[in-house]
């Protein structure tokens, strides 16, 4: 499978990129008793169902002529991320400077498994979030998962 998700970014991915949109997470696993692919894209404004369409009929010849998959049937599914996707690049951090996040860590800090806060900044090695006029600074390898703060 690692195979498969190595072959996309490096095949598939800048195909995607070409287009103006920009690939932000590639999923290949079993789902209803088929392998699915699928492509997650991100542009400014959203990603409408013409987006994936778009992209889908794009990818039709590339993924034939690479073959990703060493000829194992799959589905191909193109994506738009999602309000509650996780949070996992550079990008992704950037894309969400100062608006609300939640942290969950692998290792209690402060006494605290999951932290929230305005991410108001990040590093190689760092993010730092503002909580109640406090600046916290969290450690990337100390992080489990970073989720958009979503208010209802």
């Amino acid at each position: 499978m690692a195979d498969v998700l190595s072959q996309a970014q490096k095949y598939i991915a800048p195909i995607i990129e070409d287009m103006g949109y920009e690939v932000v997470d590639i999923e290949y696993k079993k789902l209803y008793n088929q392998m699915n692919l699928t492509f997650y894209i991100y542009k400014q404004g959203g990603i409408t169902i013409e987006d994936c369409e778009r992209v889908n009929n794009a990818l039709d010849a590339p993924l034939e002529q690479y073959d990703i998959t060493q000829g194992q049937p799959y589905i191909l599914n193109i994506s738009s991320p999602g309000l509650d996707r996780p949070i996992k690049t550079d990008k992704d951090l950037s894309r969400n400077m100062n608006t609300e996040i939640e942290v969950a860590l692998l290792q209690p800090q402060n006494k605290k498994k999951k932290l929230s806060g305005e991410l108001i900044g990040f590093d190689e090695t760092t993010i730092r979030i503002l909580s109640k006029g406090k600046e916290t600074i969290i450690n990337r390898n100390n992080i489990k998962k970073i989720l958009p703060y979503i208010k209802f």
